[in-house]
């Protein structure tokens, strides 16, 4: 089985309350693609996804968010979920954490709430994102056009609504990180 993704890092930013599936499932592919994927997280120890109604499973937390840089790390996945943003937000290392990836260029994946990270990162002006319904306004005030379709790429961006076939969207982020990283390999 080919493994486009061996050798390379995906940081997986989460915070309590991010939505479960939205982590495990391109999780899944990720792994099968050959990527080593890590969970950076403001919490200690463990962190909690959200799974449908309650609350989900707990995950071991690999990189405090504090200590983690994008200099380490090849990809970035941002699962969504409400909760989770909320204390992504309330932290500074975030704004600074996906900056580094924004500016250096790497692949981000951004599902549903997650692309509120790339507003607090002050990198989503003039790009073409997959908008949430409820977040479309606060987006568009930062400068995001809205995409059309439930998953849109703009350069080294993919993001997602939240109405979106999981077995595509899982698919398209193992593809497009592992597009973004032979792109920039290849520019090295």
């Amino acid at each position: 089985m080919e493994q486009p993704l061996a050798g390379k890092t995906v940081a997986v930013l989460v915070a309590n309350g991010f939505e479960e599936l939205d982590m495990t499932e391109p999780q899944r592919a990720l792994l099968a693609a050959g990527a080593t994927p890590k969970v950076v997280s403001p919490e200690q120890g463990l962190v909690n996804g959200w799974h449908g109604k309650g609350w989900g499973h707990y995950f071991p937390v690999d990189i405090n968010l504090s200590s983690a840089l994008a200099a380490d790390f090849d990809a970035l996945l941002v699962p969504g979920g409400q909760r989770g943003m909320e204390k992504l937000l309330n932290s500074p290392h975030t704004t600074r954490f996906v900056r580094g990836f924004m500016d250096g260029g790497k692949p981000i994946a951004a599902l549903n709430h997650g692309s509120l990270v790339l507003v607090a990162a002050e990198r989503i002006a003039g790009r073409t994102i997959a908008m949430p319904t409820e977040l479309q306004p606060g987006l568009q005030d930062a400068g995001a056009v809205a995409g059309e379709d439930a998953i849109v790429v703009d350069g080294n961006l993919l993001t997602s609504r939240d109405e979106v076939d999981m077995h595509e969207l899982k698919a398209a982020v193992a593809r497009h990180f592992t597009e973004v990283t032979s792109t920039l390999a290849d520019a090295a």
